[in-house]
C-alpha cells in the first residue's frame, strides 16, 4: 500500500519540524507549508489523505484555508485536522462548521495527535464504498459480475485495467499519481513500474472508445476520471 500523504500548514517552523519528524518517522510522506496560499497550492500537487492546519496563517487564515478545500473537487474528501491556539468552544464550533473533522487545541501530545490521525484514517478506510454496481456518465462497473459496460458495450478487461478503472471512477475529479494507481492494479498482469499505468491507461481508452475522454491526464501528476461538476 503507498503511503499515506500528510501536508502539515504551521508557520512556526520548529513545531512544523516536530511534526515532520514524526509522521515520518511513523511512515506518512510529509509535505510542509508555512501559509494559507502554498497550503492551496501545495494540496492540488500532492493530493493530501490528512491536512493539519493551524489556524492563524499568513496569506490566507486556516478557516478560508479549510472552507476552500472542502469547496474543490480535488481536495473535499480530505481529512481536516485543525491545529490552533484557540481553545473556546466558539472557536472550536466555528472550525468545525467550515469543514474540519477534528480540533487540536496547544499545546497538545505529538503521539496523542498521531493516534487520532491514525484513528480518523481507519474510521475513513470503514466508512469508503463499498458498492456492489457503480453506474457514472454511462460506464457501469459491477464488481460482483467483475463486468464493465461502456453504453451498452461489454468490455473485455484485463485484471488490472478493471481495478485502475473502478479507482478512477469511484473518485471522479480525484487526481491519482501513478504509483496510487499501480498499488489498485496490481494484478497478476501487473508490471510493477511507474510508466506501466500509462501503458494501462491507453490500453484502457482504446477499450472505452467514445467514453476514453473520461479518463483525463493530469499532467505532471497522472490522472484521474471526469468530474462533470467541475466543467
Amino acid at each position: 500500500m503507498p503511503k499515506k500523504k500528510i501536508l502539515i500548514v504551521e508557520d512556526d517552523t520548529a513545531l512544523s519540524d516536530i511534526l515532520r519528524y514524526n509522521f515520518e518517522h511513523s511512515g506518512f510522506d510529509v509535505v510542509v507549508a508555512a501559509d494559507g496560499r502554498e497550503a492551496l497550492r501545495q494540496s492540488h500537487v500532492v493530493t493530501p489523505d490528512v491536512v493539519i492546519l493551524d489556524i492563524m496563517l499568513p496569506e490566507l487564515d486556516g478557516l478560508e484555508v479549510c472552507r476552500r478545500l472542502r469547496s474543490s473537487t480535488g481536495t473535499r474528501d480530505v481529512l481536516i485536522v485543525m491545529l490552533t491556539a484557540k481553545a473556546e468552544e466558539l472557536d472550536q464550533l466555528v472550525g468545525f462548521s467550515v469543514g474540519a473533522d477534528d480540533y487540536v487545541t496547544k499545546p497538545f501530545s505529538v503521539k496523542v495527535l498521531l493516534q487520532r490521525i491514525k484513528a480518523l484514517l481507519r474510521r475513513q478506510e470503514t466508512q469508503s464504498d463499498d458498492r456492489e454496481v457503480i453506474v457514472n456518465q454511462g460506464i457501469v462497473i459491477d464488481r460482483k459480475r467483475h463486468q464493465v459496460k461502456a453504453g451498452d458495450e461489454v468490455l473485455a478487461l484485463t485484471k488490472s485495467e478493471f481495478a485502475l478503472l473502478e479507482t478512477l471512477v469511484r473518485n471522479p475529479g480525484r487526481a491519482y499519481t501513478r504509483s496510487e494507481l499501480i498499488d489498485a492494479a496490481l494484478g497478476d498482469d501487473a508490471i510493477v513500474l511507474e510508466r506501466t499505468i500509462d501503458v494501462h491507461v491507453r490500453a484502457l481508452r482504446k477499450k472505452l472508445g467514445p467514453f476514453a475522454k473520461l479518463v483525463e491526464t493530469v499532467r505532471g501528476v497522472g490522472y484521474r476520471f471526469h468530474d462533470p461538476r467541475s466543467s
